[in-house]
């Protein structure tokens, strides 16, 4: 599912024109962007939490030449879903399976 199918989906079911979502859905992304880059968690209850981790310098080794290649300290973002999507995502497509 791509952007664009959720702004149709949203713009289906709540009667709203597509430009108005598009803009609530900028604005909620750069939300989310602007507090990861100050080292801040979002939280989105019952979706999950977007943090940012650092991740530590190491050695890494080029698959294809065997050359090892110095990877510096990072940060990466995070997303942890909450217990309650685990929840619905599994019995859905537990469903599925029984099928």
């Amino acid at each position: 599912m791509t952007k664009a199918d959720i702004i149709d989906q949203v713009a289906s079911a709540t009667g709203l024109t597509k430009v108005e979502i598009e803009a609530v859905m900028g604005g909620i992304i750069t939300t989310i962007i602007s507090a990861l880059k100050q080292n801040d968690r979002v939280e989105l209850r019952g979706f999950g939490t977007f943090g940012v981790k650092r991740r530590d310098p190491r050695k890494a080794r080029n698959p294809g030449t065997g050359e090892v290649v110095h990877l510096p300290e990072r940060y990466v973002p995070t997303f942890k879903p909450s217990r309650q999507l685990k929840t619905v995502i599994n019995d859905a497509l537990m469903k599925y399976k029984d099928i």
